[in-house]
């Protein structure tokens, strides 16, 4: 089967789940998100959990679906326990009757709804170790919670939950397991994109895939092998799941913190559909700013890494905490400060440089980092992004900047920039870079305009920035110490070089070319006269006028 019909029956299955809720009067409500990720989420791990088998027990190879579920059934618990063994700890395991084809067999009972939420239940608590996220006081976030939960009309939980079970009993996600990154990466945009917003207090803007891979291509070119990767403002993991699939999943363990709830679910159910479950215990609830919960082993101080990618949100109100992490306790990480509560709209706290601050002080001595920031603190003359910036040179850590087109985030209109970082790029060749005039505009939803980069211009991005290439008008490579001439601007623009063309002639032509602007000119000179005698003739009749 072609991975565009793969892709096509999968986004339909996600619509019919849609469509479902829609039927319960769930459709829009603040609980259609869990409902849909839920029960995407219990097909994927109960295919995902046939599929395995398939592959890994003897006695399941080259047999189907159905095959395998029929005698999964037979067997005695003693046997299907001894079975689960042979499962590498990235498969979520599922009891006989947690099965979907044993939770399909109930359908049309009464209070079905609280089989279905059962079956969910359980599982939750089998898997509870490996599959469980955690907020920062370790309290466990379960795989699950009880879809009939987010229905109030009681009389509608069991239409609802029959509804679910049918459209996945009825579709197939063998042929998915198969696929790899860009695949997961498109489905899971899929079925997302109507609940990933206002997700929270330090809610992202949605990081689109297309720079998510622009940032991955340039910090990690030829991969990696056993690093750490992390996002201190994940949101839903785009940025660190891009990173990854270039290193490879299997050379690096991410690490993640958000402040919001759903914010950590979308990103457990990111890593669980690109094979990255090794990571989920790393997947941290709480402030950041606050309450940094990835520490060193000695628990003395915040932990350190090998790769940073960070999409923070720009302007956000923290005036609640704005004094405490003005304090002493704090001042090692934001070292060049803590934004002021604005007057008349704490909404415009430049939350940003906060989290680039602590991005900074969480880079191992060779670590690389990359954080999209608004295009304005690439120049700021003052206050803390000058002294951000001013730390960035002075201790050689700058590998570049990308300004990138507006609308390139179709929910903001805001100009935004890449700043790379590179511990290891002591000798300077600064690559600044402006992608502002590449793309071309489109309508997202009828209403918000989106820029959308070709593939040739992707490629014209990472391949400038990687070979460290100038180009006219779009590329420099500059030292520190011309950064620094330049009051450490670090927008490209700044460093263009202003050409002009010169031609030669002889000089018949250039006497020839300047009696013609002289004639020129003098013909412009007595149009003026002209218009200034037939003004001051206008106003003379207008004083007779007023005269008579």
């Amino acid at each position: 089967m072609q991975i565009t019909e793969v892709k096509q029956k999968t986004y339909s299955m996600i619509d019919d789940l849609k469509s479902a809720c829609n039927q319960a009067g769930a459709g829009n409500s603040p609980g259609e998100y869990k409902i849909i990720t839920q029960s995407f989420l219990y097909k994927f791990l109960n295919d995902k959990f046939i599929y395995e088998l398939g592959k890994n027990v003897s006695e399941f190879k080259g047999k189907s679906t159905a095959e395998i579920e029929s005698a999964l059934k037979a067997k005695s618990d003693a046997d299907y326990e001894l079975m689960l063994l042979s499962l590498d700890a990235g498969t979520a395991v599922l009891g006989k009757q947690q099965l979907i084809s044993s939770v399909y067999a109930h359908k049309g009972e009464v209070d079905f709804h609280k089989i279905f939420d059962k079956a969910l239940e359980d599982i939750s608590n089998m898997n509870m170790d490996i599959f469980a996220v955690h907020t920062g006081g370790k309290s466990q976030i379960k795989l699950f919670t009880p879809v009939s939960r987010e229905i109030t009309d009681d009389e509608k939980k069991d239409p609802l939950c029959s509804a679910i079970i049918q459209k996945l009993a009825t579709s197939s996600f063998a042929e998915v397991f198969e696929q790899k990154y860009d695949f997961f990466a498109d489905i899971f945009e899929y079925l997302i994109k109507d609940y990933n917003k206002d997700s929270g207090r330090y809610a992202e803007y949605y990081t689109p895939h297309v720079i998510a891979g622009i940032i991955a291509r340039i910090m990690a070119p030829n991969g990696a092998t056993n690093v750490t990767v992390y996002d201190p403002s994940a949101g839903t993991g785009t940025l660190v799941l891009a990173l990854a699939h270039q290193i490879g999943e299997d050379h690096c363990t991410i690490y993640t913190q958000d402040i919001t709830q759903k914010s950590n679910e979308f990103m457990r159910l990111n890593l669980i559909l690109n094979n990255l479950v090794h990571s989920l215990p790393n997947v941290i609830q709480d402030d950041t700013l606050l309450n940094p919960r990835h520490l060193n082993k000695t628990k003395t101080d915040i932990e350190h890494f090998d790769y940073i990618v960070s999409n923070p949100p720009f302007n956000v109100d923290f005036s609640e905490t704005r004094d405490t992490l003005a304090g002493e306790a704090y001042n090692k990480r934001f070292w060049a400060g803590v934004p002021n509560i604005p007057n008349k709209d704490k909404a415009k706290m430049a939350i940003y440089l906060m989290f680039l601050q602590h991005i900074i002080c969480s880079m191992k001595d060779d670590g690389k980092a990359a954080i999209v920031v608004p295009t304005g603190f690439l120049t700021a003359g003052s206050g803390i992004q000058k002294k951000i910036r001013e730390k960035i040179i002075k201790e050689r850590m700058l590998k570049g900047v990308i300004s990138m087109p507006s609308n390139i985030f179709a929910t903001t209109g805001t100009n935004v920039s890449i700043i790379f970082l590179d511990k290891a790029n002591k000798d300077g060749n600064v690559v600044l870079m402006d992608a502002s005039n590449l793309g071309t505009k489109e309508k997202v939803d009828g209403k918000n305009q989106k820029t959308v980069l070709s593939d040739d211009e992707i490629s014209k991005i990472i391949n400038t920035f990687n070979d460290k290439k100038p180009v006219d008008d779009f590329s420099v490579v500059v030292s520190y110490e011309e950064i620094e001439k330049k009051k450490l601007s670090f927008s490209a623009g700044q460093y263009f070089e202003v050409k002009i063309e010169y031609v030669e002639l002889t000089p018949q032509e250039f006497t020839d070319k300047m009696n013609n602007y002289m004639t020129e000119l003098q013909g412009l000179f007595d149009e003026g006269d002209k218009l200034q005698k037939e003004i001051m003739e206008q106003l003379k009749k207008v004083k007779i006028n007023e005269n008579s």
